[in-house]
């Protein structure tokens, strides 16, 4: 397959290589956002290309969804095991100011996403990075979509309340 999930005639293995190649930074980002910067990113980009690559023929173009649902069970899995992962308290100011402010804004921004739960924040980075539906949230999250709804509001009320502060 290649990158759009079309078959490029050459060997599955060859196929895959390339498209891992493609799609392999852009899952680790993926992954980077799902879990708040965790260092387990890399290590769940890595487990979810394994399970692609174990049914890459049956997968039929939708390796990507697939790769990114892998991520999101697998960080969702290891925090249930682990327990609440508790946020740093202060997140140190930025070295150097940028005049536009947009890199402020954006550390801030990761700094209030990182205090949510990794449910919470896996359900905004696909609502709001991915722009899924809920019902596709809800199918990755393994929750009813009324629950993926949930979470969503739940954060937005979370980030507004913690943007007051």
């Amino acid at each position: 397959m290649t990158v759009t999930g079309e078959l490029s005639g050459g060997t599955a293995a060859q196929d895959f290589e390339s498209w891992a190649a493609a799609r392999g930074p852009a899952l680790v980002r993926f992954a980077h956002l799902v879990t708040g910067g965790s260092p387990d990113a890399p290590d769940l980009a890595q487990d979810a290309l394994a399970q692609v690559w174990s049914r890459w023929r049956r997968l039929d173009g939708d390796a990507e969804a697939y790769a990114r649902r892998c991520i999101t069970n697998g960080w969702v899995s290891r925090w249930r095991r682990i327990g609440r992962i508790r946020p740093v308290a202060d997140v140190p100011d930025a070295a150097t100011s940028d005049p536009t402010g947009t890199v402020d804004d954006a550390d801030h921004a990761w700094a209030l996403l990182v205090t949510l739960t990794p449910v919470q924040r896996a359900a905004v980075v696909l609502r709001f990075y991915e722009e899924r539906s809920y019902a596709e949230i809800g199918s990755l999250l393994d929750v009813p979509e009324t629950t993926a709804r949930s979470h969503v509001h739940r954060a937005l009320r979370a980030l507004r309340t913690r943007l007051e502060e």
